[in-house]
């Protein structure tokens, strides 16, 4: 079974086909737009026999431009099509087995498309869910 650093790993690899786009399989300090952090949500062990699968679902937080500036929107909703040269899915759908280190992936939803604030600056966000079968 791979690791889950190996995953995380795997998910920014994949990502990093977006040109412009940042990638970063842990949590910066100091993120730096556009960037895409992968994150844990929940592992769920033992979902075929004899160990034959783990399922985890993944959170890829994407951070763009500050909320004041006008062309914000525009970029992000380029990430949030399904298709194209900035897609999201595309480019995590486009290794869907990260190498031959696990079974299978599939971008399932975009969620919490909003304003955050991160170090006393407004960003604007959205998050997309990572199903992996490994």
């Amino acid at each position: 079974m791979p690791s889950l650093s190996d995953i995380r790993t795997g998910l920014a690899t994949n990502l990093g086909k977006i040109s412009g786009l940042r990638t970063s399989a842990f949590v910066p300090d100091e993120p730096k737009p556009p960037i895409a952090i992968i994150f844990p949500d929940n592992i769920s062990f033992d979902t075929a026999f004899n160990r034959g699968l783990d399922t985890y679902t993944f959170s890829v937080q994407l951070i763009v431009s500050k909320i004041s500036d006008r062309n914000a929107q525009s970029n992000l909703d380029a990430y949030c099509n399904p298709d194209g040269d900035s897609s999201v899915k595309a480019a995590i759908e486009s290794d869907r087995t990260l190498g031959g280190l696990i079974q299978d992936l599939r971008v399932t939803e975009v969620r919490d498309y909003r304003a955050a604030t991160i170090n006393e600056n407004t960003y604007l966000t959205v998050t997309f869910v990572v199903t992996v079968y490994a």
